[in-house]
């Protein structure tokens, strides 16, 4: 495996395309290679992944992930689904939860990622990576479960290589997905990081809009 570590002192994001333009300058060395292909994370790591694709002059496509939150504290993830019936879980967070609640959530999520797989993948084929190297992108790293399950679902989609890129992440996320991934871009790993917002000035919630409109723009 190998990794990527720059900027050591935590610096502020303008937006994501802004993020996005900090990734393509280390992530040049892919600039054309014709079995690459970026997958942003919807939603917020769409617009990243849209500046990503067009600086390294490849294809663009979108990957369904839902990260599966604590019923009394949604951004406290215990797990992720994917499409393809992949799922993962944070066994020291998830062990909390009675079974109940874990079925709960996830065929709510479950039915999300559904609704956004067929609104996403209109007049699309399914994705295949078969033979390709992924490169997977988000706005940033909290927990990794997402990230993890979004590699997991690469592979299983045939990808020959997978690479996570992202601006931001948390230490203990970085060295989880390091293990999983080929190949982990993490501009940034501040020691006292907290919230994936906290980097951003602009981190409003990225809509279905904006990620069609993203993906509409794609060759």
């Amino acid at each position: 495996m190998t990794t990527y570590r720059d900027r050591p002192d935590a610096t502020t994001y303008r937006d994501r395309a802004d993020a996005g333009n900090t990734l393509a300058d280390r992530l040049g060395g892919l600039t054309g290679q014709t079995d690459v292909i970026v997958l942003g994370l919807v939603r917020g790591g769409v617009p990243v992944a849209r500046v990503i694709a067009d600086r390294l002059g490849v294809p663009l496509d979108v990957l369904v992930v839902r990260k599966l939150g604590m019923p009394w504290a949604p951004e406290v993830a215990f797990g992720a689904l994917g499409p393809g019936g992949v799922r993962v879980l944070n066994d020291p967070i998830a062990s909390r939860l009675a079974p109940d609640d874990v079925a709960e959530v996830t065929r709510r999520e479950q039915a999300e990622l559904d609704r956004r797989e067929k609104l996403y993948r209109a007049g699309r084929p399914p994705l295949d990576l078969t033979g390709r190297t992924a490169v997977v992108v988000d706005d940033g790293l909290a927990t990794g479960a997402t990230a993890r399950a979004a590699v997991q679902v690469a592979r299983h989609l045939g990808a020959r290589r997978v690479v996570v890129a992202v601006p931001v992440g948390s230490e203990e996320a970085y060295e989880m997905l390091a293990a999983e991934a080929d190949q982990v871009v993490c501009a940034q790993r501040p020691p006292d990081f907290s919230a994936v917002s906290r980097y951003y000035d602009d981190f409003h919630e990225v809509d279905d809009d904006e990620v069609t409109g993203a993906l509409a723009t794609t060759s």
